[in-house]
């Protein structure tokens, strides 16, 4: 195997994996078609996340007995499936199954891409600088949606258009991964859905569990509330409200892009720490934010130095443990449920505070607990961490 020629089509299906984050566009626009309340709103990014809950431990195991291209390829066809929906029926019910599908798909992608990077990696110490440069794929991907949903919207006179092009995408990663050949590290076998959950037993691994939970539930987050205040604080319509969005995938991109660099020269850790600080400090100022220029800087920053966090948090889990890296990677994409429980938990508090303050509030919470687990929870066991 040339692993060189093998990075290409893993890194592409970050691309794919990409597709999750459009949960932004995709609750404005049925918010806006449907006259959604914000909680019922919410119920969008939900569909999407979680699947992350129930289906990431079980990958992990059906990934040990099928290996992890083939579980990236069984991610491939439901997701190709799940972007075919919209185009034959457009109402809640069909945009939330075709959700729903995409979150399955995204779920077993997760699990599934990161440790076969691995396989196809020099080096233990790369593994955080390669995971981010698909980060910055998957940024990428996310970034160019909403000029698709509004390309599609001008060219075919709906932005639900975008979902076919996601499935040809998704059908050109799946064929470029079929015909390249990758030598998977055995996994260890035995392992039970029990035996894996109590790696959760090992508070190195909990605490990086939460930490992807609460890092994802920033970035859906973000991702959800940035045309919202551009609406409720600058007066935007949800078509240009929604490009707030692109700004904090560019800045989001540059970040992990950045992020890959640095983390090839530099400890996860403190890496961790200054990023964290400074994404804290971007979020108590966006509670005062009023300017649209000030409230794009403000996301755009907390985009560019959010962007290798989960990288971070996923590279230090495996390598707290790499024999079991299926599990553990199984154990952190679970935790991606946060995204739907945070935007959840978002609209609720924003209809009852009649304001995006109390989503604000929400995503402060999960940027508080990042900071413990960059300052006290995941200290190096090594003076090489």
């Amino acid at each position: 195997m040339n692993k060189k020629t093998a990075i290409l089509p893993v890194l592409f299906a970050f691309v794919v994996m990409g597709f999750g984050d459009v949960a932004g566009i995709v609750t404005s626009h049925v918010q806006e078609d449907f006259q959604l309340s914000e909680t019922l709103a919410g119920l969008i990014p939900m569909a999407i996340f979680v699947w992350f809950l129930f289906l990431s431990a079980p990958t992990a195991l059906i990934m040990n007995k099928i290996g992890r291209k083939a579980t990236v390829q069984l991610s491939n066809v439901i997701t190709f499936l799940g972007m075919l929906i919209p185009l034959f029926s457009y109402n809640l019910t069909s945009c939330l199954i075709a959700c729903a599908m995409l979150g399955i798909g995204n779920t077993i992608i997760q699990v599934a891409l990161n440790p076969l990077l691995s396989d196809v990696v020099s080096g233990k110490g790369s593994l955080s600088s390669y995971i981010s440069a698909g980060q910055v794929l998957k940024a990428l991907s996310a970034c160019a949606a909403p000029y698709l949903a509004l390309g599609c919207a001008a060219w075919f006179g709906s932005w639900k258009y975008m979902f076919p092009a996601f499935a040809i995408v998704t059908l050109l990663s799946s064929a470029w991964l079929l015909f390249t050949k990758i030598e998977e590290t055995p996994a260890e076998g035995g392992t039970s859905l029990g035996e894996m959950l109590k790696l959760l037993g090992d508070n190195y691994i909990l605490c990086c569990f939460f930490g992807i939970f609460t890092v994802v539930g920033l970035d859906v987050g973000c991702n959800v509330i940035t045309p919202k205040l551009l609406i409720e604080r600058c007066g935007l319509d949800t078509d240009h409200a929604q490009l707030g969005i692109t700004v904090y995938f560019i800045c989001k991109t540059a970040g992990a892009f950045a992020g890959a660099f640095l983390l090839s020269k530099m400890a996860d850790r403190k890496f961790f720490q200054i990023a964290i600080v400074i994404v804290a400090a971007a979020l108590a100022a966006l509670f005062f934010a009023q300017g649209r220029g000030l409230i794009l800087t403000l996301v755009g920053a907390i985009g560019f130095f959010s962007a290798s966090v989960f990288s971070v948090i996923i590279s230090l889990g495996i390598n707290h443990l790499p024999a079991k890296a299926n599990e553990i990677s199984g154990l952190m994409v679970m935790g991606i449920v946060g995204g739907g429980i945070v935007s959840l938990l978002m609209g609720l508090t924003a209809d009852k505070m009649g304001s995006q303050i109390g989503s604000l509030a929400v995503i402060a919470v999960c940027v508080a607990y990042l900071a413990l687990c960059a300052f006290v929870l995941l200290r190096p066991k090594k003076a090489e961490a």
